[in-house]
């Protein structure tokens, strides 16, 4: 078990409250709340080089920026084209200048023009790298971002495709059928139990706490 784990960080962010910052071997993570949704928001800093990348430029600019700091944003990866996940990324990419990411069947979503991911593709954190999920269902683009840390389990930021206790919202059986399929083969089927995974509401789980109710959700369809 990571030590971070098991003496400070729990994952556990209120809107308004300070971010929650835990040290992995080759990135910094903190996690901030922001905005009427309590949209998670997360700051990956390289620990060689410095270099930031942030998941979700959700709400509350002013604050992300000050995340951010003088050490520069590279990347601004949005999960998926609900706005309540992109509010601020127009105002964080003009003042930082850096790249917009998002897979490329949500782009028509975002307020700006961003750079397509699709399922596979790396994006670097530095000397680090984060694989693209593309996990579809929420929204026809949503991702997940895997790192896999070198001295310690997987970390997985997943956007609003699977929180504690279940999967993302769908609209419909097709839909909710897409996503537990995907999350079935990409992520429970991929990945150990000791994954820790970061969602884009409220706390972290893991896919071992998770893993056991998989059979529940699909009986109850949500």
């Amino acid at each position: 078990m990571d030590l971070d784990i098991a003496m400070s960080y729990t994952g556990s962010v209120t809107a308004g409250g300070p971010p929650a910052v835990r040290e992995l071997t080759g990135l910094t993570v903190t996690k901030v709340s922001v905005g009427p949704m309590d949209n998670n928001a997360y700051l990956l800093r390289c620990r060689a080089t410095g270099e930031q990348v942030l998941i979700d430029a959700a709400n509350e600019a002013p604050r992300l920026l000050e995340l951010v700091g003088d050490a520069g944003l590279a990347t601004v990866v949005t999960t998926h084209q609900h706005m309540d996940h992109w509010v601020a990324l127009e105002e964080v990419v003009a003042k930082t200048g850096a790249r917009a990411l998002v897979h490329a069947d949500d782009a028509e979503g975002l307020p700006i023009p961003a750079e397509p991911l699709a399922d596979g593709d790396p994006v670097r954190v530095g000397d680090q790298t984060l694989e693209v999920i593309h996990l579809k269902g929420h929204t026809p683009g949503s991702v997940a971002l895997l790192y896999r840390d070198p001295a310690g389990a997987p970390h997985l930021f997943t956007g609003d495709s699977l929180f504690p206790g279940g999967p993302g919202r769908t609209t419909d059986a097709d839909e909710f059928a897409q996503l537990m399929g995907d999350l079935e083969e990409k992520v429970f089927g991929r990945l150990p139990d000791e994954t820790w995974f970061y969602p884009g509401h409220g706390d972290d789980s893991t896919i071992g706490n998770e893993r056991p109710s998989i059979g529940q959700w699909w009986a109850r369809g949500w």
